[in-house]
């Protein structure tokens, strides 16, 4: 799924990214509020929903390679994420989808979560 796709079917709103990130292919998604089940359990993950505006997402979504977080719940990230954001090349998005709402609408849509195999 093209991050494009993604925003639409989110209605999500583009905070930062690098030059051409509409046309960027995920493959799988995860959505977590607890950073320590994304360090346990995420693997090969395009994309990580949460509603923690913190620089901690950041962090984690970089040890992870994961290059595309949408905040849900309508949270606006402050300027300390979206600069280590830009500085990561990270594309972020933000949608006033609840967590549950916004992985339902993807995985609808044919994006799986990271445990498909299970």
């Amino acid at each position: 799924m093209k991050l494009q796709e993604l925003q639409t079917i989110l209605h999500a709103t583009f905070v930062t990214g690098p030059d051409g990130w509409e046309e960027t292919e995920v493959k799988a998604a995860c959505g977590s509020d607890l950073m320590s089940d994304v360090l346990a359990f995420v693997k090969d993950q395009g994309i990580l929903l949460t509603g923690l505006v913190n620089p901690q997402v950041i962090r984690t979504a970089e040890m992870m390679d994961i290059k595309v977080i949408v905040f849900v719940r309508g949270k606006v990230p402050g300027e300390e994420v979206i600069e280590l954001a830009k500085d990561l090349d990270m594309v972020i998005l933000r949608t006033e989808n609840p967590l549950y709402v916004a992985c339902g609408k993807l995985y609808k849509e044919g994006l799986p979560g990271s445990r498909e195999d299970i």
